[in-house]
């Protein structure tokens, strides 16, 4: 392909297009731009210039490499309708023809594009030469296109916990809690009740929303996050919701029911007013609205409150001329989930289990009728014992604190 050639199927991409918003390279199609209008040597070194210092920091200089992540990753049409199985052969074409353009821009080196523009490559002899080779583009993105039920496109491709800004946009989270299944003792019979859950919804199969209730520090948010990061490998992806963003929750259900991945909506240390207007968009979202609940998306909820409602004595006493059914009303919450999972204050058995079980994972030198007698003394001063505590007292220990 000559210059002019390379810069039209450039200019004319329709199923990637979104890669020219990538400012890597979106200063490559300039460079290419520059040369297929025979702009002057200066500015084609500057051109040169620009997309060579946006490459490098983007930490590489390997331009095949580059090309062939943005390729996989991208978000578009072809990605969506093949994850649905229903790729027109239009499209089918469309896909095929960019992906052998992609795939012979990827492999061209700085001198393969002086040369495709009849320009000497010895009067840029100076500028830096970037890595480029043969990268076999076309069948790899064909082979992600059968896997895209685990490993998605666009931000899903590249992460798997995600926030949802004030505006209603998924963020990714790009330093995500880093805790896993076997880091955390204790509690296993209750987990196996949520990894049972989350296996069926990644299987397609009926899965419940789930409500985590129980005291503070026992592991109810850690263990969510640890399934995330678990069986984030198989497909699964991690929303956390604040709970003044409930309202959001229908819109951003619609979104994500047509993507492949499956979704859990994560909504940490829930509790309501009386009179909170989330309490009803909660409500609506869990069961009883017309949309309905999308089958890859589940609501896994935490909360020291098994009702979820604060209540006051007061609330009993009131003028409420038909009490229970306001009691009622603000029971019916919970009961909208369809697994519920208790985590309550480990005894002095469990406690002992987790104390012993951290201690290994740190590799502490400590005897275990010391590290026993410790670990109490200081869930004492931490007010009661819990993972929490003794995941403290075990790092204290390990700084030497203790």
């Amino acid at each position: 392909m000559n210059i002019q050639e390379i810069s039209a199927r450039l200019a004319g991409l329709a199923v990637f297009r979104g890669l020219l918003d990538d400012p890597v390279l979106a200063d490559y199609s300039a460079l290419i731009g520059a040369l297929a209008r025979g702009a002057g040597r200066q500015a084609v070194c500057e051109a040169a210039g620009r997309f060579e210092a946006a490459l490098f920091a983007a930490d590489t200089d390997d331009l095949s490499g580059y090309i062939a992540a943005a390729v996989l990753e991208c978000e578009n049409i072809c990605a969506r309708r093949a994850a649905r199985g229903a790729l027109s052969p239009a499209l089918e074409q469309a896909l095929d023809s960019e992906l052998q353009f992609l795939e012979a821009l990827s492999a061209m080196t700085l001198d393969g594009l002086l040369e495709a523009a009849g320009c000497d490559a010895g009067g840029f002899a100076f500028l830096p030469r970037w890595t480029a080779h043969p990268t076999g583009l076309a069948n790899a993105y064909k082979a992600r296109l059968s896997e895209m039920g685990q490993r998605g496109y666009g931000m899903f491709a590249r992460h798997h916990v995600f926030m949802l800004s004030e505006e209603g946009r998924l963020t990714p989270v790009r330093h995500p809690d880093p805790q896993r299944l076997a880091d955390l003792p204790g509690y296993e019979r209750e987990r196996e009740k949520i990894i049972a859950n989350t296996k069926a919804l990644l299987a397609g199969l009926p899965a419940n929303n789930v409500l985590l209730y129980g005291d503070a520090g026992t592991g109810k948010s850690s263990a969510v996050k640890a399934i995330a990061n678990e069986y984030a490998p198989q497909g699964l992806r991690l929303v956390e919701v604040k709970k003044n963003q409930l309202y959001l929750l229908s819109d951003l259900m619609d979104k994500l029911a047509a993507n492949p991945l499956k979704f859990i909506l994560f909504i940490d240390d829930l509790s309501f007013a009386a009179n909170d207007d989330n309490f009803a968009a909660l409500k609506a979202i869990l069961e009883g609205s017309a949309g309905g609940r999308a089958d890859n998306i589940a609501v896994y909820a935490t909360s020291n409150r098994r009702h979820l409602v604060k209540e006051t004595l007061s609330d009993r006493a009131g003028d409420d001329l038909h009490e229970a059914d306001t009691r009622q009303e603000l029971m019916s919450l919970s009961a909208r989930f369809g697994l519920i999972v208790t985590f309550q204050r480990p005894d002095k058995a469990l406690y002992s289990q987790i104390l012993l079980q951290l201690a290994k994972q740190y590799q502490l030198p400590i005897p275990s009728d010391q590290l026993i007698t410790r670990g109490e003394a200081f869930a004492i001063r931490a007010g009661g014992r819990s993972p929490r505590a003794a995941r403290q007292f075990i790092e204290q220990c390990r700084a030497g604190v203790l």
